[in-house]
């Protein structure tokens, strides 16, 4: 399972295109804010954290195997970084993914969320031919719970207490959906 995109990838209004070190700033913006990263897997970062990622994972512009992940920014018609989307190739033999997302509260309530991850789910089930794709969902985040279902995504379960969160755990929320049911979304249906 391999997937190249051809960058940028554009929606009608959005550009979804690799990050880069000019991003630095604009990822610090959102990345670094402990509000942002309330409902996150991973704690605000700092211009260090950025940079490392920014040189290692961030820098992927390719899936070409099992367990790596392709994190895409967001910008707006203006050219801003507004956010940034993630697909992680999670199993090759079941063909199985998992889409991730984080906005700048500045740029929520106008339907990026929902469209960046629309062109991801494309990518993910077209180019690179997943048969299954699926979210987990800090279960405090009402938003990113509607979001899921926005995008197709059928509620599968919970994992309680599965996820550090500050001083004790969280439940995370399990969505997914597959392959067909995402081609008839995109038909129509």
């Amino acid at each position: 399972m391999q997937l190249r995109p051809s960058y940028p990838v554009l929606t009608p209004r959005l550009r979804l295109r690799p990050l880069s070190g000019g991003d630095l700033e604009a990822l610090l913006a959102y990345r670094g804010r402990a509000d942002v990263c309330r409902y996150l897997p991973f704690a605000p970062m700092d211009e260090q954290a950025l940079r490392a990622r920014l040189t290692g994972p961030f820098a992927r512009t390719e899936l070409t195997g099992e367990g790596q992940s392709l994190t895409l920014g967001v910008e707006d018609r203006a050219g801003r970084l507004v956010g940034d989307v993630v697909l992680f190739l999670r199993d090759e033999r079941t063909a199985e993914g998992e889409v991730g997302w984080v906005l700048h509260p500045d740029a929520t309530g106008r339907g990026y969320a929902t469209e960046a991850c629309r062109a991801l789910l494309g990518l993910a089930f077209g180019e690179l031919g997943l048969h299954r794709a699926g979210a987990r969902v800090h279960a405090g985040n009402a938003a990113s719970a509607r979001l899921a279902v926005r995008l197709g995504m059928r509620p599968e379960g919970r994992l309680v207490r599965a996820e550090p969160d500050g001083d004790g755990w969280a439940d995370l929320l399990l969505f997914g959906l597959l392959a067909e049911e995402h081609a008839v979304r995109v038909a129509g249906g």
